[in-house]
C-alpha cells in the first residue's frame, strides 16, 4: 500500500508542477514580482494536501512568532526535496542563493529568474564570489528572507553535523539575524529514495541569533542550538511514529541519546 501511495503522489507532485507552471505562467510573468510569488507559495500548499490526502503525512509549525520582521537569513536543516519549497507559505519574500544551471531549465528556470534568485557556479571562487555576496546584500537590503542550508546538501535523519561556515559569513557580512529550523522530513520523504510514509512530523522555528556575534561564536551557537532542537525532535518523531521504518543514522542516533 505504501508503494502504491508512493507512485501516485509522486505522480501527482510532478504532474501539479508542470500542469501549473504552464496554466499560471500568463498570470506569473505579468504580476509584478513579489506579487507573483502567491503562484510558488499556492504550489506549496497544494503539495501539502496532496501529501496528506495521497499519502497521509501531515506536519504541525512550531515557533512561528520567532520569525523577525525584515530580512533575515533561514537555516533549516536539510533532508529531503520537501524542505526547499515546504515553508514558502510563511515566509514573506524568500530567496535561495541557487546553482546557476537551474536558471537552464525550460519555463522552470524562468520562473527563478523571475524571483530573481542568486545563482552561483559552484567551481567558482574569488571574484564571482565576490559578487554573489553582493547580489545577496542587495536582495537582503531590500527585507528579503535568504534561505541557506547549514550543512550544504541535504543529510539523512540523525546523521553526524557537517556545518559549512559559509553562513557564519553571511551572517557577518550581511548584518542579519540567523534563524535555525529543526525538523525531520527526511523520515517520511527519504532522499534518493521514491517511497513516502505516512505520519505526523513538527517543523520548529527557533529564536533568532541576533546579528553582531563574532562569526565563530554565531556558527557554534547555530549548531548546538539545532542539533538540540533536532534530536529532541528526533525522539518526539520516533516515539509518535512507531510503525515509521527508521534509517540506520536515526536508529544509531537514538540509540546514542538512550531513546532506545
Amino acid at each position: 500500500m505504501i508503494a502504491l501511495r508512493s507512485i501516485l503522489f509522486n505522480t501527482a507532485f510532478y504532474a501539479n508542477l508542470i500542469i501549473r507552471m504552464i496554466v499560471l505562467s500568463p498570470i506569473y510573468f505579468l504580476l509584478p514580482r513579489k506579487k507573483a510569488y502567491f503562484v510558488p507559495k499556492d504550489w506549496a500548499r497544494s503539495n501539502h494536501w496532496l501529501m496528506e490526502k495521497i499519502v497521509g503525512t501531515t506536519f504541525t509549525v512550531e515557533g512561528l512568532e520567532n520569525i523577525p520582521e525584515g530580512g533575515y537569513i533561514l537555516a533549516p536543516k536539510h533532508q529531503s526535496f520537501w524542505d526547499t519549497y515546504a515553508l514558502l507559505p510563511w515566509l514573506d519574500d524568500p530567496v535561495y542563493i541557487l546553482k546557476r544551471e537551474l536558471l537552464w531549465i525550460p519555463i522552470f528556470g524562468w520562473y527563478v529568474a523571475k524571483q530573481r534568485m542568486i545563482p552561483v557556479n559552484r567551481g567558482a571562487k574569488g571574484k564571482v564570489m565576490a559578487q554573489v555576496i553582493e547580489r545577496t546584500k542587495l536582495e537582503m537590503a531590500n527585507g528579503r528572507q535568504l534561505i541557506i542550508y547549514p550543512e550544504g546538501t541535504r543529510r539523512p535523519p540523525g546523521a553526524a553535523p557537517e556545518y559549512k561556515y559559509g553562513i557564519a559569513r553571511l551572517y557577518r557580512d550581511i548584518n542579519v539575524p540567523v534563524v535555525p529550523v529543526a525538523m525531520h522530513p527526511g523520515l517520511f520523504w527519504p532522499r534518493r529514495k521514491f517511497l513516502r510514509f505516512p505520519g505526523h512530523f513538527v517543523v520548529r522555528i527557533l529564536p533568532p541569533i541576533e546579528p553582531g556575534l563574532d562569526p565563530d561564536v554565531m556558527h557554534a551557537t547555530l549548531m548546538q542550538r539545532l542539533e538540540a532542537a533536532s534530536d529532541e525532535l528526533l525522539i518526539k518523531t520516533a516515539k509518535e511514529n512507531p510503525k515509521l521504518p527508521l534509517p540506520a543514522t536515526a536508529v544509531n542516533r537514538l540509540k546514542e541519546l538512550g531513546a532506545l
